[in-house]
């Protein structure tokens, strides 16, 4: 597995396999023709479906000014449903090309093989081998992750918390309807803001962890700096509880850095062995995979073992299995904002159970994710942020 450092890569939303991973790959193949005169990028599947809404041509035009981009909505059977083919030109003359796929998380992949990717770290496949090793030489999650990093991971994961930080605080001012022609309001700051009459401290807990992850999921709508985590259209679930447990709980800053470690390695497994796509799985892809992240990282920061961060990782999966992914005009708003903040309370009602019943599990971690996989392999491409299906079709017809 690679380093659990490129699941988090701060960037400009509202998309990480729309915009994100585009703009990388539009970077990339441009520094290999300087000579170049002209660009042409086609994109295929998602990418051609919903490419306008999560304004992929605008990410590609920011890397390569002029380029000249393509909407093949027609062309299928393809290696992957972000599929990217790029030219260069010269007076005329071909001077070569390249299929580049964005597999997600702002991660892509040049047809040949090669990635921008770190290079590999854990020589363990899954979740049981790393909780082999772990139990082998007594190690927790946290310390079997620094040993296998070596330096420097806190401070980049205190720099994508800070991301984290400023991305809630930002959302939390903010007022507006959100670009696209939704019409969409912002609504964190009334959810911050407004309390009810009598609230319980629950409720007071569900609103602001609620009002923190739309915060988040707001300014990746308006195409503002956020973290992938591991996506951006799941970047608002990690964050709102990591935030509420910092500043409303008194957790200190390295405890939560080692929970964001935790939850990387998370999503690190769930990539490796299964998608973080939501055009190649659907959502349950993005927002499952962003709970489940979510789940463990707050169970180890409450000191839980680690069969329980393990249970609670695959409650939060295996109770988003099979959920779609259909953005209405192929923006990440509806129902994206919202999921985001239904999700976070999911994670932190899946460590709950995780605290009690973890001797009884019989599901692994690794049986949800390649469960999720066929799940995502057998859903049908309406449901695969192409928005031809399900809540965007009918908000189209309405």
């Amino acid at each position: 597995m690679k380093s659990v450092r490129s699941v988090y890569k701060i960037g400009n939303g509202p998309s990480s396999s729309h915009t994100v991973g585009p703009y990388r790959a539009a970077r990339l193949f441009s520094s290999l023709f300087p000579r170049a005169d002209r660009f042409r990028v086609t994109l295929y599947g998602s990418l051609a479906y919903t490419g306008e809404g999560h304004g992929t041509g605008k990410a590609i035009l920011t890397a390569i000014p002029g380029a000249e981009i393509v909407f093949d909505r027609e062309t299928s059977d393809l290696p992957h449903p972000n599929t990217m083919l790029f030219e260069a030109f010269c007076e005329g003359e071909k001077l070569g090309e390249k299929r580049i796929f964005s597999i997600g998380g702002g991660s892509i992949r040049i047809e040949s093989g090669e990635g921008d990717e770190p290079h590999e770290v854990y020589p363990q496949k899954n979740f049981s081998e790393i909780l082999a090793v772990c139990r082998t030489l007594d190690l927790s999650l946290c310390e079997f992750i620094y040993r296998m990093e070596g330096e420097g991971l806190r401070e980049d994961l205190r720099n994508v918390w800070h991301a984290m930080e400023d991305a809630v605080r930002r959302g939390l001012c903010a007022e507006g309807i959100l670009p696209g022609g939704l019409g969409v309001a912002r609504k964190a700051k009334l959810l911050y803001e407004k309390r009810c009459y009598n609230e319980s401290a629950d409720v007071t807990m569900n609103r602001l962890i609620a009002a923190y992850a739309y915060a988040v999921s707001e300014e990746n709508a308006d195409e503002h700096i956020v973290v992938t985590a591991p996506t951006c259209g799941s970047c608002g679930v990690l964050p709102a509880v990591l935030y509420h447990m910092r500043y409303d709980r008194g957790f200190p800053e390295d405890e939560i850095l080692d929970a964001l470690a935790v939850g990387a390695l998370i999503g690190n497994v769930i990539r490796t062995n299964a998608s973080i796509s939501g055009a190649e799985c659907g959502c349950q892809a993005e927002i499952g995979s962003a709970c489940s992240m979510t789940a463990g990282a707050l169970a180890s920061l409450y000191g839980l073992n680690i069969d329980q961060i393990e249970y609670a990782a695959e409650i939060a999966m295996e109770h988003n299995l099979g959920l779609t992914c259909d953005p209405v005009k192929g923006l990440v708003q509806i129902p994206c904002i919202e999921r985001n903040a239904v999700a976070a309370m999911r994670a932190i009602s899946s460590v709950n159970l995780s605290r009690f019943l973890y001797s009884t599990r019989k599901i692994s971690f690794d049986e949800v994710i390649a469960t999720m996989y066929q799940t995502g392999k057998d859903m049908n491409e309406k449901y695969r942020e192409t928005s031809h299906g399900g809540l965007a079709q009918l908000y189209h017809n309405n």
